[in-house]
């Protein structure tokens, strides 16, 4: 996965793969990863309340290869992605 691409593929656990759209990414400083908020193809997001948005890190592709998604892995990092979720929810209501 690349900044800018507009859809992944996630591979669960079972090896199942599942198309996603992705939302937007954003870069943190403070913990020097990248990350992005995706959910399912065909799962129209119109209303954050009513859709299934997943967050993951991530590590870009290079050339051909592929990006690798990473799990969130602390609850610091869940406080700042949690501030930038309520930050992009607002701006959107602003619109």
């Amino acid at each position: 996965m690349e900044h800018g691409d507009r859809h992944i593929t996630v591979v669960d656990e079972n090896g199942n793969e599942q198309l996603c759209e992705i939302l937007f990414t954003f870069e943190s400083e403070d913990f020097g990863k990248s990350y992005v908020f995706y959910y399912p193809v065909g799962a129209e997001f119109e209303d954050e309340e009513e859709t299934e948005i997943h967050v993951s890190a991530f590590i870009p592709g290079e050339g051909e290869q592929e990006g690798e998604l990473l799990p969130i892995e602390s609850e610091e990092e869940w406080e700042m992605i949690e501030e930038v979720w309520n930050t992009f929810c607002a701006e959107q209501d602003e619109e």
